[in-house]
């Protein structure tokens, strides 16, 4: 998900959220039928909002852009030097501003959505002392370059801002009055930074190999877009980017890859802020204990399961690991994938409304198979969010990458792991309905704050939310289904004690790959890819599933423990949705001073 400190100063990568992976909101005029004018106090809170948004658009106008955030889509990023100091006293001013006006209002939601604010710029500044004093900077231009014009160049964005990309693409190669190449304010940044190095790490050396191998994909997908949109006139800039990218990352062969770490663990107190932004909020041991208890009981559950399916389908062994391994075999073809994951949405819709679980959008959802460099950038399933601000009608898509780029001598490596048929149950619920997609939808019938949207969302909250939805819709599916879903589970307590067993150095990589391969039964690719989660594309960020989920069956069992036979189980998810992407206690608070006192006399 994006956080403010993502966006202003750690600009190298996107923040990797996997089957997240951004904060998938929907700000659109007209999801539901019955959606509200926002109520006062959120017009208010909005307009708090709208003073950090700035911030954001000054200093990340590509991200602004992307959120809606209109006047930005020819702007990039600036990479001049002095630019983290320059965005940290934006900052500091805006922090001065939202306390002033913590102050003075009175309405208790605005408060709480201007501590909200406060807390995310804290967190930015807090980050930027963090980076300051323990890392190097590093930057992947070609991913930059891509994220910049990916966000302009996608079917939901009108023609007139697509064209945009045109002059985006000049800036970001210095064809332009006032604008230097983005690979030499890169290169300038890196020099100037490594040579007064005193004890800040480098980058580690597997992310550097990884970010050469998969630069290809973006360059050439970037041209593949200009196509498929039918613009002029790139045709100059492109090859000129083309060329320095080629000489940027032949820069960072020669001077930055050798000098890369090749221990991937980062400094404790980084990992443990990492920890704390995406919103664990308990003891990284007590996690660990919790879910390795866990792990070991999915295991128990999926043999109970294995054994029925094991008879019903005549498999030779009746291992839960065999038996996965034979589900793993009947294998869509891509040609006929899409219609299958569709049929299961329908399929899963039928049973949301059967069983009354919770309120359903009148529309279609949108699933579609991921490019290759989308597979490069996130090679797991993820939900591609629309404009956040003044969204005109475009939708969110659920994407599926079939395989895995920018291995170690530059292969892919195809991910079988979701593309079999009893996969794309849990797939579904969780990337679907009633998982990210009705998360964020949702919260446009309610009102939501663009503060609850933006700033107050955390990985526990997203993943927390969708991993408890194929809780709900499990007891419905067929066997094959209901298996899928204890793996699912079991793939995300795992997360929970390898991403912190490997970066307090209590777990071993080859320990970890064995759990991942024997235990679990992962392909390649997606071992590959958790690995590489773990290790440098967002460090802490697979705990948060377990963490999110145990949060919101605790929430869930509370409520029924209080409410007894009054407990209505639809009324109890919309008002969870309702909420926006609160972190679970002050879900945990509306629930218990707005929910339940509703169903007490």
């Amino acid at each position: 998900m994006f956080y403010m400190k993502k966006l202003l100063h750690s600009r190298s990568k996107l923040t990797y959220l996997s089957t997240f992976s951004l904060v998938f909101v929907f700000l659109a005029t007209v999801v539901f039928a019955s959606a509200q004018q926002p109520k006062d106090w959120i017009a208010e809170s909005n307009q708090n909002t709208e003073v950090l948004l700035m911030v954001l658009a000054k200093h990340n106008p590509e991200s602004a852009a992307n959120f809606g955030i209109d006047g930005f889509d020819e702007e990039i990023s600036d990479l001049t030097k002095g630019y983290r100091e320059r965005a940290l006293a934006d900052e500091e001013n805006t922090k001065v501003h939202l306390l002033k006006q913590l102050k003075e209002t009175t309405d208790v939601n605005v408060k709480e959505d201007l501590q909200i604010l406060l807390g995310s710029i804290n967190s930015s500044i807090e980050d930027y002392g963090l980076q300051n004093k323990y890392l190097l900077p590093y930057h992947n231009v070609a991913n930059n370059v891509y994220d910049g014009l990916r966000g302009l160049l996608e079917d939901r964005i009108p023609t007139e801002r697509k064209k945009a990309s045109l002059i985006r693409l000049k800036k970001y190669v210095g064809n332009m009055d006032g604008y230097q190449p983005m690979t030499e304010l890169a290169k300038q940044e890196m020099q100037h930074e490594w040579d007064r190095e005193n004890n800040r790490v480098a980058p580690f050396k597997t992310e550097i190999e990884r970010d050469l191998q998969t630069a290809d994909e973006y360059i050439k997908e970037i041209e593949v877009l200009f196509k498929k949109y039918n613009l002029k006139g790139y045709e100059k800039d492109y090859q000129t980017l083309v060329s320095q990218i080629a000489d940027y990352n032949q820069y960072i062969k020669e001077e930055i890859l050798p000098k890369a770490r090749i221990d991937f663990k980062l400094p404790p107190e980084i990992y443990a802020f990492n920890l704390k932004e995406y919103g664990i909020d308990m003891p990284i041991e007590e996690l660990q204990k919790r879910a390795m208890v866990s792990f070991k009981e999915l295991q128990t559950q999926l043999q109970v399961l294995a054994r029925q399916i094991a008879l019903q389908k005549n498999y030779a062994s009746s291992d839960y690991r065999d038996v996965l391994v034979e589900l793993k075999k009947e294998q869509l073809d891509s040609s006929v994938i899409l219609s299958v994951y569709q049929d299961k949405i329908k399929e899963i819709e039928k049973i949301i409304r059967d069983q009354s679980i919770l309120s359903l959008p009148d529309r279609d959802m949108v699933i579609r198979l991921a490019t290759p460099a989308e597979s490069a950038a996130a090679p797991a399933p993820f939900m591609s969010p629309p404009r956040l601000i003044g969204n005109t009608g475009e939708y969110g898509e659920f994407v599926l990458p079939l395989k895995s780029t920018g291995g170690k001598a530059g292969n892919s490596l195809k991910i079988d792991d979701f593309t079999h048929i009893a996969a794309s149950w849990a797939l579904t619920a969780h990337e679907g309905r009633p998982g990210h997609e009705l998360q964020f939808t949702a919260m446009v019938e309610r009102g939501v704050s663009q503060a609850r949207m933006i700033f107050a969302a955390n990985s526990v909250n997203i993943e927390g939310w969708a991993l408890y939805a194929e809780e709900v819709i499990q007891p419905y599916l067929p066997l094959e289904g209901q298996f899928m879903t204890l793996w699912s589970r079991l793939v995300r307590s795992a997360r929970a004690f390898l991403d912190p067993g490997l970066n307090l150095g209590i777990i071993s990589t080859e320990e970890a790959r064995y759990i991942l391969q024997k235990e679990i039964q992962l392909s390649e690719a997606l071992v590959r890819s958790e690995l590489e989660r773990y290790r440098f594309r967002a460090p802490g960020q697979a705990t948060s599933y377990f963490n999110g989920y145990l949060r919101m069956m605790e929430l869930r069992s509370a409520t029924e423990l209080v409410l007894g036979e009054k407990f209505n189980e639809l009324e109890f998810h919309d008002f969870v949705l309702s909420q926006g992407l609160l972190p679970p206690y002050l879900i945990k608070k509306a629930v218990e001073e707005s929910f339940i006192p509703n169903y007490i006399e």
